[in-house]
């Protein structure tokens, strides 16, 4: 049986999503063919935190844990860590370093979709299409009627290096732009300000599923809100429609795009590209590549569409980790 640290919690405001999407993963994850061990990663501390919530410190040397004299070591880790450090690179890096497989992408890409705007210009020469957008580094001058000439109104202040829709707005007014800036600084230190995109939204998930690149049925996001924020991903203000209401036409021509970025990237494990549709054109938003494992969140959502139990996308997700 094979000893699977699964990693959750993390440095960034997301950490309470990842807590779930960590201890779904443990649950669903085949208990007759794996050891699995809850992984709990924080500035302050890395524990194992055994069936009765007892914590035990990692040594970070080398990953391990001793638990009763023993010396626990690990054959794979599953990464459900959203934000930093297990979706921009960090964690991906010390792995490699250790020469223990995990289920995500190489660091070098999960530092570059973690960045919006380098993302994004990445992908723009391949034809790509996004929206037009203006980028700030903190103590940059804001030069309110630069930023409108560019991009108009209304449009999206969004720090650029962070996930969950936290310190993301719609600005309507010039006006507003300061104190938008101002909010999206706290979660980040560079922001991206977007043109807004009138059309249809839509989630995309792209899996490497028993080594064969597979697009998963698309979702169509409806905001209760002015826009897809936390509210509106994690306390219902949404509706999320899977399969999306969109021609087939349309469906194959975003399928093919979020595919292709995630080849053009040499992507590995579960990546979920946001896109909206404008006039029958698909605008890439931003890729994740460590999507909710929520049983709410999309990607179990898509997988539930495309006859793929969360326990199979789950294994799946490990055994192409190990065999890699």
């Amino acid at each position: 049986m094979k000893n699977i640290a699964i990693i959750m919690g993390g440095y960034s405001s997301e950490y309470k999503i990842s807590l779930i999407s960590g201890n779904v993963v443990y649950q669903f994850l085949d208990k007759t063919k794996y050891n699995r061990f809850r992984i709990h990663i924080f500035k302050e501390k890395w524990v194992y935190v055994d069936a009765n919530d007892a914590e035990f410190p990692i040594d970070k040397n080398d990953f391990s844990v001793t638990v009763a004299g023993n010396k626990i070591s690990f054959d794979c880790v599953f990464n459900a860590i959203h934000g930093t450090p297990g979706e921009d690179g960090l964690m991906q890096a010390y792995f490699e370093l250790l020469n223990i497989p995990q289920t995500s992408c190489d660091y070098y890409q999960a530092a570059l979709t973690f960045n919006k705007r380098d993302l994004l210009s990445v992908l723009k020469p391949y034809g790509i299409k996004t929206a037009v957008s203006y980028y700030l580094n903190k103590g940059d001058t804001i030069n309110t009627d630069e930023i409108v000439t560019k991009v108009g109104l209304p449009c999206f202040v969004k720090p650029n290096k962070a996930g969950s829709s936290f310190g993301i707005s719609k600005v309507k007014t010039a006006a507003e732009l300061p104190l938008a800036i101002e909010m999206a600084y706290k979660e980040d230190n560079e922001i991206i300000i977007e043109s807004f995109l009138d059309g249809t939204e839509v989630s995309v998930g792209v899996i490497n599923y028993k080594g064969i690149v597979t697009v998963l049925p698309i979702t169509e996001i409806v905001s209760d809100n002015d826009f897809f924020d936390y509210e509106a991903k994690y306390l219902g203000k949404s509706q999320e429609i899977t399969p999306a209401r969109i021609s087939d036409e349309l469906t194959q021509k975003v399928s093919d795009i979020a595919k292709r970025a995630y080849e053009i990237l040499k992507m590995k494990g579960f990546s979920r590209s946001e896109f909206i549709l404008v006039n029958g054109e698909p605008h890439m938003l931003e890729m994740n590549t460590i999507p909710g494992l929520t049983t709410e969140s999309l990607i179990p959502q898509q997988a539930k569409a495309a006859g793929i139990s969360l326990e199979d996308l789950f294994s799946n997700a490990i055994e192409l980790a190990l065999n890699n």
